[in-house]
């Protein structure tokens, strides 16, 4: 192993008053942090290694105290060194929701319980007060924008290697405002800003909840688009909207909802428009400039979910043909994704 393995084994060693300490790799992500797991009789904790000069973890350690207080399910801090960027916390297992959700069963009875589970914990997130140490930033016009651009920039230009005319660079600026007014429009609450099937874990009857350090005040349906339009799962169309129903009914107690069901859907819909504008984006940059190709695959089913919303909207059909014509073509010749 590499030489902040060691260190970090090191240093557990020392925060535990242990002798040795043996850790075995769990997973990495979409970032530049390493998840390994230390485990002796009796206990289980998770080593997290996010180097300082790549990862800021001062968000996620000051949300991850926040939030446990206030009642959400997510990992205990039980040591922290910063300026190191070793972080150790309590072990929320290994089950990821994703595995448990199955659209093809005709008995949808796993995700009607455990999206009941997710929307629970979601409504506890949308409520949360602020930290004392920690102010959100928030989801504003610059940063809808730049997640946006990735799309040409990244998936458009770089990965697909398409010319795009003034005409289309048009299109894609007056698509991207549409989905901006209609994000900055919406009630703005706390948002996870990634809460999907891989950053829930089932634990018992409530979900356990990781990946929570971009966290933003932002629009209430960002979260629950992320969760029901997830990019690695597609749902049926009726059952989504009923799981779409019953997050508005929850709201019902919260001046945070919109005045209909049918704006909140409309919301809902422009809303994972622009997060799998950024997701297909960000899935191409992962692979050109991280090598880490494995996200590819997610991108044909990120963009079909696109195609079929703006197709929805009257105000959408200039980009849905764009999509069509020119989009959908390229991922097939260069990722072999059937369009």
């Amino acid at each position: 192993m590499d030489q902040r393995y060691q260190a970090l084994c090191t240093w557990v060693a020392e925060a535990l008053e242990i002798e040795k300490a043996e850790l075995s790799v769990v997973s990495g992500d979409a970032s530049f942090r390493r998840y390994f797991r230390f485990q002796q009789p009796g206990q289980s904790l998770i080593a997290m290694d996010a180097p300082p000069e790549k990862e800021d973890s001062n968000s996620f350690v000051c949300l991850a105290r926040s939030w446990r207080e206030q009642g959400v399910n997510v990992p205990a801090l039980i040591k922290v060194d910063l300026d190191k960027g070793f972080l150790l916390l309590s072990d929320l297992g290994d089950e990821l929701l994703l595995p448990y959700l199955n659209p093809d069963s005709p008995v949808i009875e796993s995700g009607n319980k455990h999206y009941a589970q997710a929307m629970k914990a979601l409504l506890k997130i949308q409520s949360l007060k602020p930290a004392n140490d920690y102010a959100l930033p928030l989801y504003d016009s610059a940063l809808l924008q730049r997640e946006m651009a990735l799309f040409p920039d990244w998936l458009l230009e770089k990965k697909l290697g398409l010319d795009l005319s003034e005409d289309e660079r048009q299109l894609l600026k007056a698509s991207f405002h549409a989905l901006e007014e209609s994000a900055l429009a919406q009630p703005q609450v706390v948002v996870h800003r990634d809460y999907h099937a891989r950053n829930l874990m089932v634990v018992g009857e409530e979900l356990g909840i990781i990946d929570f350090q971009d966290a933003v005040q932002g629009p209430n349906t960002y979260d629950l688009v992320s969760l029901l339009r997830d990019c690695y799962i597609v749902w049926p169309n009726e059952q989504l909207e009923s799981w779409c129903r019953d997050f508005y009914d929850l709201l019902s107690d919260s001046a945070e909802r919109q005045a209909s069901f049918e704006q909140f859907k409309r919301d809902f819909d422009l809303m994972g428009m622009q997060r799998h504008l950024k997701a297909a984006g960000i899935f191409a940059r992962l692979s050109l400039r991280d090598g880490k190709h494995g996200y590819l695959n997610d991108i044909p089913r990120t963009v079909q979910y696109i195609v079929k919303v703006s197709a929805a909207y009257p105000e959408f059909q200039e980009l849905t043909h764009f999509l069509e014509q020119r989009v959908l073509p390229g991922l097939s010749e260069k990722l072999g994704a059937s369009s």
